[in-house]
């Protein structure tokens, strides 16, 4: 018996990887985030199987259901949205996994932030504009930002930020990185990426709390700040200049010096 966690994706029911579609389909228990993971992806679990919301579960509840099937010698599909790898709640699950010597595996899912950069069409990784992705959050109930770990130190960098789970502080964000990207510095805020819903705003960081408001946005929002977002003069990578050599396509120049 196996639990195996599976990041179902973003929210389109496409997006989850197709390992992660064939355990759902044989796991004879699935555990599922009821209010992130749509309800196609549950439709795939065998028609018998024991399904179970955990949205109005504890962790002692949810390791109780592991322990049950471990018990009875029945696999577990435990499904969480986007990938497992950040903000998840895996950790602590699989800490209890282990205290019970229940074995898992981990099967990665397409991230919200990649669901949101495909919304908007952006690139957040441009030659010379910005070359580091930073993955963050602000405070809140669930859980403290460690002292180290400010938004303003991040911003300093000038890359691309990735804010989740702080659509609620919106004004707070904003005024810590005007001081970073400038009243004018882009932003865009991703609402439900790849659900039939989802909703799409730029602004910059002196507008966006306005238009935020107005639409009326209080969850399942991230916002991503940077210059990746609205750069257009950005140079060319060299990859796939045709001066620059690579083991697979030799530059011109060194094609002619081997002759």
């Amino acid at each position: 018996m196996t639990v195996h966690f599976i990041g179902a994706g973003p929210g389109a029911p496409d997006l989850i990887t197709v390992r992660g579609q064939n355990l759902v389909a044989r796991c004879p228990v699935c555990l599922f985030a009821g209010s992130l993971v749509p309800r196609e992806i549950i439709a795939l679990c065998p028609r018998d199987a024991r399904v179970i919301d955990t949205a109005p579960l504890d962790l002692d509840a949810i390791t109780a259901e592991f322990v049950a099937a471990h018990h009875a010698g029945l696999e577990v599909a435990r499904l969480h949205s986007g990938d497992l790898s950040v903000w998840s709640a895996m950790g602590e699950q699989i800490r209890r996994l282990e205290a019970h010597g229940i074995p898992y595996t981990i099967t990665p899912g397409v991230p919200s932030f990649a669901a949101a950069a495909a919304a908007l069409g952006r690139e957040l990784t441009l030659p010379g504009v910005a070359q580091t992705v930073v993955l963050t959050r602000t405070s809140g109930r669930a859980s403290a930002m460690p002292s180290g770990e400010k938004l303003a130190a991040y911003a300093a960098t000038g890359a691309t930020l990735a804010i989740h789970l702080s659509i609620h502080v919106l004004d707070e964000v904003a005024a810590t990185l005007i001081p970073h990207y400038g009243a004018d510095g882009a932003v865009a805020v991703v609402v439900r990426a790849s659900w039939p819903e989802q909703i799409i705003i730029r602004a910059t960081l002196s507008t966006i709390g306005a238009r935020v408001r107005a639409a009326s946005i209080e969850r399942t929002a991230l916002i991503l700040v940077g210059p990746a977002l609205a750069a257009r003069d950005f140079a060319d990578s060299a990859l796939y200049d045709a001066n620059y050599d690579r083991r697979f396509r030799p530059s011109a120049e060194n094609v002619r010096g081997r002759e």
